[in-house]
Order: C-alpha cells, then sequence, then structure tokens
C-alpha cells in the first residue's frame, strides 16, 4: 500500500496545478488581445498582470485602492498612453469603504497589500489596521463600457472576497455574456462564515460557463 501523501505536499502539488492552468489561460488571452480590445484588471496591486496586458496594446483600465501599491503600480506602468490607472476598490455601489490590510502590514507592505479586502471578517488580516478608499460600481461600469464598446475582452478579478457580490450582480444583469473572458479568484477559504455562499456562486457559474469563458481558478 502506497504511503499517505504529505497534506502540506499535496496543497502544494494543488498549488502548482492551478497555478498551471491559470498560467495557460493568461498566455492564451494575451495572444488574442488587440489594439482597441478593452481588458479590466481589478485588484491590479503592483502591475504584474496589468504590465502584461498592456504591452499587448488593448487598452486596459487597471484598479487598485491600496496606496502602497498603487504608488507601485503607478511606476511600473510609467505613464504608458493605453493604461488607465484608477485608485479605488470595485464593488457594487459607488462610495467608500475600509480597506482592511493584511497581518504584518508594517513590516512588508507590498506583499500584505496582496491580501487587503473591503469585505469584513477575512483571516489574516488586521480589523484594527484600516484605511478608508473609494469604491466603484463595477457592474456600472461594464455596462457603460459595453454600450460604448459592444464587448470587453478580458476581466479579472482579484479583488480578495469582494467579488462574490460583483460576480453575482454580473450574474443578474447577464453581463458575462458581453465579457469574452472572465476571470476570477474565489477568496471562499477567507471567510469562514461566506464559504457557503462561494460555494453556492460556483456550483452556479460552472453550470451555466464553460471555463473558457468564466475561470473560477485564477491566482
Amino acid at each position: 500500500m502506497p504511503a499517505a501523501r504529505d497534506p502540506a505536499e499535496a496543497r502544494r502539488l494543488h498549488r502548482q496545478r492551478v497555478q498551471a492552468r491559470a498560467d495557460g489561460l493568461l498566455k492564451g488571452v494575451l495572444s488574442q488581445l488587440r489594439r482597441g480590445d478593452l481588458a479590466i484588471d481589478c485588484g491590479a496591486n503592483v502591475g504584474s498582470i496589468t504590465t502584461q496586458l498592456a504591452a499587448t496594446g488593448a487598452d486596459v483600465i487597471a484598479y487598485e485602492p491600496d496606496p502602497v501599491a498603487f504608488d507601485a503600480l503607478t511606476t511600473a506602468m510609467d505613464g504608458r498612453a493605453n493604461v488607465t490607472l484608477m485608485k479605488a476598490a470595485v464593488g457594487i455601489e459607488n462610495g467608500k469603504a475600509s480597506l482592511f490590510r493584511g497581518e504584518g502590514f508594517d513590516n512588508n507592505p507590498v506583499a500584505a497589500s496582496r491580501r487587503s479586502t473591503i469585505l469584513p471578517g477575512a483571516n489574516r488580516v488586521d480589523q484594527s489596521d484600516a484605511l478608508d478608499v473609494s469604491v466603484v460600481s463595477l457592474p456600472e461600469k461594464l455596462t457603460k463600457w459595453v454600450a460604448e464598446r459592444g464587448e470587453i475582452a478580458f476581466l479579472k478579478l482579484d479583488i480578495e472576497g469582494a467579488e462574490l457580490d460583483i460576480l453575482t450582480e454580473m450574474l443578474r444583469l447577464d453581463l458575462f455574456d458581453h465579457v469574452r473572458i472572465t476571470v476570477a479568484e474565489l477568496h471562499g477559504y477567507k471567510f469562514p462564515t461566506l464559504k457557503p455562499e462561494f460555494q453556492a456562486l460556483r456550483e452556479t457559474l460552472s453550470k451555466k460557463f464553460p471555463p473558457t469563458r468564466v475561470f473560477l481558478d485564477w491566482i
């Protein structure tokens, strides 16, 4: 009988497989983006994905609410004419929200900024370390861009839990029909009380769309 696999090793191998799928999907997306296409990067952080999207010549709009990450993002973009940077979080309503920063922010602000969230109750987040940030209604913006352009080529949501409400609202408004491909990381593991809602959303979207249209294992 083969020895049981170490749980930590199993998690590492699973993460590698998921990362490989996400990398392959991104490579395909980048190969198809053209000038005049519109790509939206929500949760741009310091710009690792934004930079690749911008290099295709497509029009890119990137959202990042954390000031530390936004400064690094601005430096990385270096004033590229086809990139619009928005210092804001995305949600389903315009307004303000508290951005809760990841644990250890003082020791490593850039790394901790990847865990910052506007959704309360997350693991590995310092609830006492928060700042007010602007929030833009993404469904409202998507509706506007679709009316102006006919479609959106690419939408990325890596927004630490806020994707739950946004994806639900996009489904209600049939916005997925106007986006060539949507990728999102579902952060149910960070929000114990919301795990059932995240799982239900995954099941609904997975039944309705193939992963080549709505990919929910972004990483």
